[in-house]
């Protein structure tokens, strides 16, 4: 699909490449933005999570052909108060899993500012951390949304 134009981070980006090509490997391969990680690549485990508008999306399952216009924003992008108290918390084992984390978050944190532990767990279930850093990313919601 050549010629598609989206915006990433703020900046419009012309794509040239087929529009079955999957968002996640347009991110990190075409505008080398390896932010965005690749996990299981069907949608399950939360490694690819990016933002659409304030929506988290799963890089994975978005093609180039639906991304058209959209406009995403990657880990390299975010400028949050969750990355701040990611560090306060210490949240970070291995880290791979964080970049999808921290985008989820920031789109629960839009849509419900002071959420509970209960809201906070729903929306991060369909992430996976081996580390199990999850309670540390509770803390680290409640304290921004203090």
């Amino acid at each position: 699909m050549p010629g598609t134009t989206l915006t990433v981070n703020g900046r419009k980006r012309v794509v040239d490449a087929d529009g079955d090509t999957p968002l996640l490997w347009i991110l990190r391969d075409v505008l080398e933005l390896r932010g965005t990680k690749y996990g299981c690549g069907v949608g399950v485990c939360g490694a690819c999570t990016v933002l659409r508008g304030s929506e988290a999306v799963r890089s994975c399952q978005v093609t180039l052909a639906e991304a058209k216009g959209q406009s995403f924003t990657t880990i390299e992008g975010l400028s949050h108060p969750c990355q701040r108290a990611w560090i306060d918390e210490d949240v970070a084992q291995c880290g791979y899993c964080q970049p999808g984390m921290l985008m989820e978050t920031c789109a629960l944190l839009a849509r419900t500012p002071k959420p509970t532990d209960a809201e906070i767990d729903a929306a991060l279930d369909g992430h996976v951390c081996r580390c199990g850093t999850y309670p540390r990313i509770r803390k680290a919601i409640h304290r921004v949304s203090r």
